[in-house]
């Protein structure tokens, strides 16, 4: 993909750049000839995965926090895009800290909102997620199925901010491609469950915790695919508020999963089930969006889940320094 396929943008502002799926993003955008302004608290990003990106003189990284709204807008001075990518990830304890949600998810993106309005910036690309369906009764789940009840502080939070974009789309004039994933893998992949099995493997090899019952239905998607998908949406969906699934074709159960990543370990654990058809409170036991939208577009992903997950266990593998930076 060329620069000018992904364009008219010169300069792309990025707030969670120093995260798992930002950063990949800002390598992307630089290496496409994009002047990107990283906005990062490092709260839970990473300074290392920056080394690259920070040796480009087409990038400036700003170290602030999404609360500090007038540092927020002056940051964005100059940008004519934004991704805007910051929340919070920690889906699975959310209910332990409620507030963490509001603020990180929905207050920040009115901040962002905020700041692009006083800067004139009228794009944005927004990280939804396949969470605000909640127990979808449709599978899989389209773009327009109706919402049940909320289930995740988490989900709800990016519903929310979802309908201040739209908002603020119709009533300042912006545009918005905003993007449900899946659960995204790949490399600079720190949280979330392949992460979790590594770890529980690498401190005991002969038995794996497992939450619920392993029968749980998941879908993945590689990051790279991600990323291509979100910049191909932006070149040719231009309409007020564009709205896209982000997945695969397919779904694997929790247990698919813990066999591919002790298949490539080559270890043989007791498994040993928490019991109950879902891993925690909001956990939703089926995930499998429909991405018919995306396609018609052109879109395929490159990678199936099985192969996502394995070059996630390779990095971590490689990189086993990120286990001691996650708690």
């Amino acid at each position: 993909m060329t620069a000018s396929s992904v364009h008219p943008y010169r300069v792309a502002f990025v707030t969670g750049a120093a995260g798992f799926i930002g950063s990949i993003l800002v390598d992307r955008l630089l290496a496409e000839h994009v002047e990107v302004i990283g906005y990062d608290d490092f709260s839970t990003g990473m300074r290392e995965f920056l080394a690259d990106a920070q040796t480009h003189s087409g990038f400036t990284l700003v170290e602030a926090d999404m609360l500090e709204a007038e540092r927020l807008a002056r940051a964005m001075k100059g940008c004519d895009v934004v991704f805007h990518l910051a929340a919070n990830a920690d889906v699975r304890f959310g209910l332990q800290h409620p507030r963490k949600d509001l603020e990180q998810g929905t207050i920040a993106t009115f901040n962002v909102l905020e700041a692009m309005r006083a800067n004139g910036v009228k794009d944005i690309a927004f990280s939804s997620t396949g969470s605000i369906y909640g127990e979808a009764e449709v599978i899989p789940t389209p773009e327009d199925a109706p919402f049940p009840v909320q289930t995740s502080l988490y989900g709800a939070s990016k519903l929310a901010a979802e309908g201040l974009i739209g908002a603020y789309c119709e009533g300042f004039g912006m545009r918005s491609w905003i993007f449900r994933f899946v659960s995204i893998v790949g490399e600079r992949y720190t949280h979330g469950h392949v992460f979790d099995f590594y770890k529980k493997l690498l401190a005991d090899p002969k038995q794996l915790p497992v939450l619920g019952d392993g029968h749980q239905r998941k879908s993945y998607l590689y990051v790279q695919d991600c990323i291509d998908a979100m910049l191909l949406a932006m070149t040719h969906a231009r309409g007020n508020v564009n709205i896209f699934n982000l997945g695969t074709d397919e779904y694997c159960t929790v247990d698919d999963s813990i066999g591919w990543i002790c298949g490539y370990l080559g270890l043989a654990p007791k498994r040993i089930y928490a019991g109950g058809d879902r891993g925690w409170v909001g956990d939703n036991p089926f995930i499998h969006l429909d991405v018919q939208r995306i396609h018609a577009l052109g879109w395929r992903a490159r990678l199936g889940i099985q192969e996502g997950i394995l070059r996630t266990i390779a990095w971590l593998a490689q990189n086993r320094w990120v286990l001691d930076r996650r708690t």
